[in-house]
């Protein structure tokens, strides 16, 4: 597909959408690192006052209580070490990221949640950590089932390198996802957020229209889900074939998701005040099925404003550094760098040298 037919592609804005949405993440996930993890709302208001609006340091005994204000978590450091693979491999190369796993990161973890580069682990990682130093098991045989976003997080420099191509960003997102996750929804939600983030990237809009440019992109072969509807999902004609693609994905549903949301921000009979309360619509756990939709809701509610988009999903509570790491790629990709407060890239640690990653990434493309 010739996505230059769809929309058309000024350099220096994609360069810009593509480093405001690998910048966001890591600014999101550094937000998140001092209120992280809290679920007693009340607590997070007496610790932090009535509203979060920059980098905090974490309170002693809490999830990254040595780190600084501005500098990433272990998430921030999974999607730094998938960004400099596919920065010094010149795509993204599997062998070497699981290389770098094993290598750089593995060696540094003990297996527990509470130790390791950022702070804190995730289940994911613990899982194949274990499986690949205590068990021995070949990489494709270490993936478990946690529902976390740990994949989505790191796989947002694979949206980013492969925007412009679709299909190798899907397949990509996969081969990458299965690597530590093999539950069915988490991969669908997983490299469905990856694509929505890519036309993000290209220049499409988070609106009602997304999900429908997306199934024409299933429909086209290009995405690997198995959908049988047709046109805007009615019903396929009498004796119509399924649409076979070379792919994992039972059904579109994840790639639907996203125009709903849409609607319900254009719903003037909806209405969710603050903003940060998405979180409690959703739920303030770690699964995809309740930061993904938080995240999108944000990020289409303030198409503008990546300052709103980011702080409202870090006050939400709960999982909010995944939140807000996950918000900030998509309104960070809406608004471009150039729409990103300048006190969020100069408070973010090492924010000069992902800047040099970033750039040459979007060199690329």
């Amino acid at each position: 597909m010739n996505n230059q037919q769809e929309i058309k592609i000024d350099k220096e804005l994609l360069r810009d959408r593509a480093l405001g949405a690998l910048m966001g993440a890591f600014i999101g996930d550094a937000l998140g690192v001092g209120p992280h993890w809290y679920y007693d709302l009340d607590k997070l208001v007496e610790d932090y006052g009535p509203w979060i609006d920059g980098y905090t340091k974490p309170r002693p005994g809490r999830y990254h209580e040595n780190l600084e204000p501005g500098q990433s978590s272990q998430s921030g450091i999974l999607l730094e070490m998938v960004l400099r693979s596919i920065v010094e491999r010149g795509t993204y190369d599997q062998a070497d990221f699981c290389d770098r796993l094993d290598n750089e990161l593995f060696p540094l973890l003990d297996g527990t949640p509470m130790n390791g580069p950022g702070g804190y682990t995730s289940q994911s990682i613990r899982d194949a950590w274990r499986k690949r130093t205590q068990e021995g098991l070949a990489w494709g045989d270490v993936a478990g089932n946690a529902d976390n976003t740990e994949a989505v997080e790191r796989i947002i420099a694979i949206a980013v390198r492969f925007a412009l191509n679709p299909s190798n960003l899907a397949h990509s997102a996969i081969a990458n996802t299965s690597l530590t996750q093999n539950d069915g929804t988490v991969l669908a939600m997983t490299v469905a957020y990856a694509c929505v983030l890519g036309m993000l990237v290209e220049g499409h809009a988070l609106d009602t229209q997304i999900s429908d440019k997306l199934m024409a992109r299933v429909k086209d072969g290009v995405l690997p889900f198995h959908t049988i509807t047709k046109g805007k999902l009615e019903a396929p004609d009498r004796g119509q074939k399924e649409i076979k693609v070379e792919g994992v994905f039972p059904s579109p549903d994840a790639l639907i998701t996203p125009s709903g949301i849409a609607r319900a921000v254009q719903d003037a009979s909806i209405q969710i005040e603050p903003a940060s309360k998405v979180a409690l619509l959703y739920g303030l756990p770690c699964a995809v099925f309740s930061l993904l939709p938080a995240s999108y809701y944000l990020a289409a509610r303030f198409p503008n404003d990546f300052e709103s988009a980011v702080l409202h999903a870090v006050n939400g509570g709960g999982q909010n550094l995944a939140r807000a790491m996950l918000t900030g790629a998509l309104s960070g990709a809406m608004v471009g760098l150039s729409g990103i407060p300048k006190r969020f890239i100069d408070g973010l640690d090492k924010s000069t040298d992902l800047l040099i990653l970033a750039n040459q990434l979007v060199d690329q493309m």
